[in-house]
């Protein structure tokens, strides 16, 4: 083999394995079902590689902007802002909802409290409530964590659960849903939120109303299919029109039955 068929090989080699290497990255919320699916994925396609890393919504969609990822994951719809930067920049922006995900107030297990409306919630996380003797708990103070404001769960809880109203400005904002997690699990008086799929043992979830307290309903995948809980929201996959061929058979596969079957059993609602 000589020097100009040995080069001709690894040109097309580079460009075989550009073609399949992937970069998605952005929401918490959306990041374990797609590490999951992606490796599924890659499993079942071995020339595919799919990198997956977190960081919330909006750090996905500006990777996107700067092209340092081929897939923003958000668990929010994509500002106007963000998608007129993004066509100044000669990027068009697609999007694919690839499943819903129900949000959970979460406290820490030892907190007796089991329920709360959403006006009691609005009260505790704009710091009108303080104490958890004021929602039938403890007499304790309450310690609010809240997702930065980078992330799409921070907006999204803030449009559903505050009616755009400001947090408090004493919260406690961390930059990951495992932050929060942890915080509220070793922290008796704390109150916080996750995506469906991160519940755990190490945290207890609470039931909502958004009737008034006429009815309360726990955050799980078949009340949210039910459309009995209230607080569930689209999760999206932002691409560049240009980038659509390269970034189509991963997301084909997540829309797949098998897809959203896989999708179910993470704890998503399918689409």
């Amino acid at each position: 083999m000589n020097r100009t068929t040995i080069l001709l090989v690894a040109l097309l080699c580079s460009l075989h394995c550009a073609t399949h290497a992937q970069r998605i990255k952005g929401s918490d919320t959306v990041l374990p079902l797609t590490q999951t699916l992606s490796e599924i994925y890659m499993n079942q396609h071995p020339e595919a590689t799919i990198t997956v890393t977190g960081g919330g919504s909006g750090v996905g969609i500006s990777a996107l902007l700067d092209g340092t990822t081929d897939i923003a994951m958000a668990s929010r719809r994509i500002k106007f802002s963000e998608k007129m930067k993004l066509k100044q920049s000669h990027h068009e922006p697609c999007e694919v909802v690839v499943a819903y995900d129900a949000l959970a107030v979460i406290v820490n297990p030892q907190n007796p409290v089991q329920k709360l409306t959403r006006e009691q919630l609005e009260a505790i996380f704009r710091g009108k409530i303080t104490n958890w003797k004021e929602v039938g708990g403890e007499d304790a103070k309450i310690i609010v964590y809240s997702r930065e404001t980078s992330s799409g769960t921070y907006e999204f809880f803030k449009e559903s659960v505050l009616q755009n109203k400001n947090y408090m400005s004493g919260v406690l904002s961390m930059p990951a849903t495992g932050a929060i997690i942890q915080s509220v699990s070793q922290t008796r008086g704390a109150i916080g939120y996750v995506g469906l799929a991160y519940l755990n043992p190490m945290i207890k979830a609470l039931a909502v109303s958004y009737d008034g307290g006429k009815n309360y309903v726990y955050p799980s995948v078949e009340s949210a299919v039910a459309k009995e809980y209230p607080v569930v929201r689209p999760l999206y996959y932002y691409y560049d029109k240009a980038n659509e061929a390269a970034v189509m058979p991963f997301i084909q596969y997540i829309e797949s039955a098998q897809g959203q079957a896989e999708t179910l059993k993470l704890g998503f609602i399918p689409r």
